[in-house]
């Protein structure tokens, strides 16, 4: 059975008496370790369909199922819990605390996990993975963009989740931080992490396993 199985996905953002249909029907399977790129233009989508998928926001019609579970049945509670401990989040604009060092902005998901991880030790072992165990005390001002975004992947991971979703990761990188984080995602998904990413970019989407194109709301064959 796929970890993720969408079906029929619509999405409608309503401003006043506008009806925008964002997504017009989507049906995606996704496997456990898969690696999916999802590409598309600015406007086609597929930030809002990652979201869907990491349950930040609600289908407006349409089944998803996450492990065979359908997200619609679930209350707040337990769509915090899946977000906590299943999904891990890796945003275009970072999101890291200004006033908050390096090692304390990692640490902020396991505030109100349950897993019972050491995660202190657990933040410095993924921090010298990315090579920023000599940033540990550093304010996100004090960084790079590519150590900003290293920061925040390994914020996505202290929790240890299944699934990874990356939404435009490498947006604002140059060439060589954007294949530095690329081949993380590529080395987390070599242990068996299913990530899934949106992108515009070809060189980003070259590090899936699969990829499927977005267009005016509609998936298509990559």
């Amino acid at each position: 059975m796929p970890i993720i199985q969408l079906r029929g996905i619509t999405k409608i953002y309503r401003q006043g008496e506008l009806q925008v249909e964002v997504l017009k029907g989507i049906s995606l399977e996704v496997e456990q370790g898969d690696f999916l790129a999802i590409m598309g233009a600015s406007g086609s989508g597929k930030s809002t369909l990652l979201y869907i998928i990491g349950c930040l926001e609600s289908p407006s019609n349409g089944s998803y199922h996450l492990d065979g579970v359908e997200i619609s049945m679930l209350d707040d509670k337990d769509l915090s819990k899946i977000r906590n401990e299943r999904l891990g989040f890796i945003f275009q604009s970072f999101y890291l605390i200004p006033y908050l060092t390096v090692f304390e902005n990692v640490l902020v998901p396991s505030i109100y996990s349950k897993k019972g991880l050491n995660f202190k030790k657990r933040a410095k072992i993924l921090l010298k993975q990315v090579g920023l165990e000599k940033r540990l005390s550093f304010l996100p001002s004090e960084l790079s963009g590519g150590q900003k975004q290293r920061t925040a992947i390994v914020r996505s991971l202290i929790n240890n989740p299944d699934i990874v979703l990356a939404d435009e990761p490498t947006g604002q990188l140059d060439s060589n931080s954007s294949m530095q984080v690329m081949e993380i995602l590529e080395d987390l998904n070599k242990q068996g992490k299913t990530i899934i990413l949106v992108t515009h970019d070809e060189a980003t989407a070259s590090y899936a396993k699969k990829r499927v194109m977005m267009k005016d709301g509609l998936l298509y064959p990559a």
